[in-house]
């Protein structure tokens, strides 16, 4: 009885691709999530097509689709996070793929060196942006704490290490040991893709916000950061802004009609914390009043604006120094 077996690049385009699809239809991530993961799926089904298949006919469209990987990838992080949709300023990213085919077309020797040097610059540009830290990321939900950098982290280095497969890939065909191209390809690009694919569904992986800042008015003196500080407490208090698990530094920024990157300055010069942690003082606070009047620790979670117990323990433990039972335990 033969055993049917499918190379490992059909399986991750299977999973992928299924992932993808629950989430087109059930609408639950941003569309840059579902296309990147879309983007996932076909490079993985064109290698197993072209490497286990026989598929020659598609070995010339192999590197242009492997091009659109790392800029699409790029393309969704800084959608989720960073900005909404420019079509004019986001086009540009389409210059990868164009100038791939045309290495395919008048210049194969270098295709070797373009692809892996693509994700490497694409992978290098999304953990430059996530050096700079939370409040860079304007779209990030605040009760996601540091979550959406960890996850992103994640997926920027299966971009990094599908540039080393690739360029191991170069060698091993260099020294005349193709035998271990379909190895490689198995083991380091599936895995990679299928690994960035998983990151991706984490509902922190994206953000929660599409609309424009406005414009950004005249620079606000230093004296100002007080105040402004003031009128934010003072919006959080009255609406109660911060019960939101959906909230975001982008959104707080529209409310009080300013510049994102000037809230969370003014936030950081007075207070000494970032967005999110400043938020978080306003959500334990709620908390401990619900814990006080009976209720559960989950229910005091869920009511206060956090999503997950491990950021509510830990924010907890961080504004009271005590975790929520022993505090609990001690009114």
């Amino acid at each position: 009885m033969t055993m049917l077996v499918l190379p490992i690049p059909l399986v991750t385009a299977l999973v992928v691709g299924f992932m993808a699809l629950r989430l087109a239809i059930s609408r639950e991530r941003p569309p840059a999530i579902t296309v990147m993961l879309f983007a996932f799926a076909a490079q993985s089904l064109i290698v197993a097509l072209v490497q286990y298949y026989g598929l020659a006919f598609l070995r010339p469209v192999q590197p242009v689709t492997a091009s659109l990987i790392p800029a699409v990838a790029f393309l969704a992080f800084t959608r989720s996070f960073i900005a909404p949709l420019h079509p004019a300023r986001d086009s540009l990213h389409l210059l990868a793929p164009l100038f791939t085919l045309f290495a395919v077309l008048f210049a194969p020797a270098t295709v070797d060196a373009i692809i892996p040097g693509l994700f490497l610059l694409y992978g290098g540009l999304i953990l430059v942006a996530l050096k700079t830290g939370g409040d860079a990321l304007p779209l990030a939900r605040l009760e996601a704490g540091r979550q959406p950098q960890w996850l992103w982290t994640g997926i920027a280095a299966s971009l990094i290490l599908s540039a080393v497969s690739d360029t191991l890939i170069a060698v091993a065909l260099a020294h005349g040991d193709p035998a271990f191209r379909p190895l490689i390809v198995s083991i380091f690009t599936s895995g990679a893709l299928l690994a960035a694919g998983l990151f991706a569904l984490s509902p922190n992986a994206f953000g929660s916000d599409t609309e424009k800042e406005p414009a950004a008015p005249a620079p606000v003196a230093e004296d100002g950061d007080r105040d402004l500080v003031a009128r934010l407490d003072m919006l959080l208090e009255e609406e109660q802004l911060f019960l939101n698990p959906e909230l975001t530094l982008s959104r707080l920024a529209r409310r009080l009609g300013i510049p994102a990157k000037q809230l969370s300055a003014a936030v950081n010069k007075v207070t000494g914390d970032n967005i999110s942690r400043h938020i978080n003082h306003f959500r334990i606070t709620h908390a401990c009043a619900i814990l006080k009047a009976g209720e559960t620790v989950t229910s005091a979670m869920l009511a206060s604006g956090f999503n997950t117990k491990s950021n509510f323990n830990r924010e907890f433990s961080r504004v009271t120094g005590l975790s929520p039972t022993v505090w609990l335990a001690q009114q």
